[in-house]
Parts: C-alpha cells; structure tokens; sequence
C-alpha cells in the first residue's frame, strides 16, 4: 500500500536549526542522507520543498480562480518535503515516521490512485 508521508517544520524547529552551526547541520543532513538510504527500498519517490513563502496558491471560486501568493493556509507548522512509500500497512509507515531523524511534525496519508 501507498503512503506519503510529509515532513513539517515547526516554529521551534526553524529556531534551533537557524541557531545550528554549520557542522550540526551537516550531521543533521546526514542523517536525513542516511535514514532515505535505510528505507531506500521502500520509498518509491521524495523531495524537498522550497521555503512555504515560495508557494502561490489558486482557488477555484464560482466567480473564476483567485490567485495569491503564499501557502493556503497561515501556520507554524508548514510541510517541508515529503516521500512516498510503498509499504505492507500503515503500521510499517508509522515505524518509518517514528525514526525519521528532522523536523518534529510528521503527517501519514495513504495514497488512493
């Protein structure tokens, strides 16, 4: 079955790794670098998202498509990448999430088509 799992950034997270010197972001890429490795076999595709200031969002509205800039919604919790995983169950998806090595915030959705 397919999942995807997103990764979120919180506001404490963006702090700490903003605080972070560049050999502790180093090490914590690297252990992103090694957790896709471990479940290489597993993840059928992943990517890192651009800052959510970047997004531009459209609604479909009855009076014609309203476009603006940035995320459809305002939060401290923006998604920051995601994979997408083809795994037994959602148990096995939750075992992927629970060792993923960044930010704090981790949302399972299966993928229906």
């Amino acid at each position: 079955m397919k999942y995807v799992l997103m990764f979120c950034e919180t506001e404490q997270w963006e702090k700490d790794w903003a605080a972070m010197d560049q050999a502790g972001r180093d090490a914590g890429f690297a252990k992103v670098q090694d957790w896709l490795a471990r479940y290489s076999d597993k993840i059928t595709h992943n990517r890192k998202l651009s800052d959510a200031h970047t997004a531009t969002t459209v609604r479909l509205e009855a009076e014609g498509p309203l476009v603006t800039d940035g995320p459809f919604v305002e939060g401290k919790e923006v998604v920051s990448g995601y994979v997408e995983v083809e795994v037994a169950d959602l148990d096995e998806a939750l075992r992927m999430a629970k060792d993923w090595p960044a930010c704090p915030l981790v949302e399972i959705r299966p993928v229906l088509m």
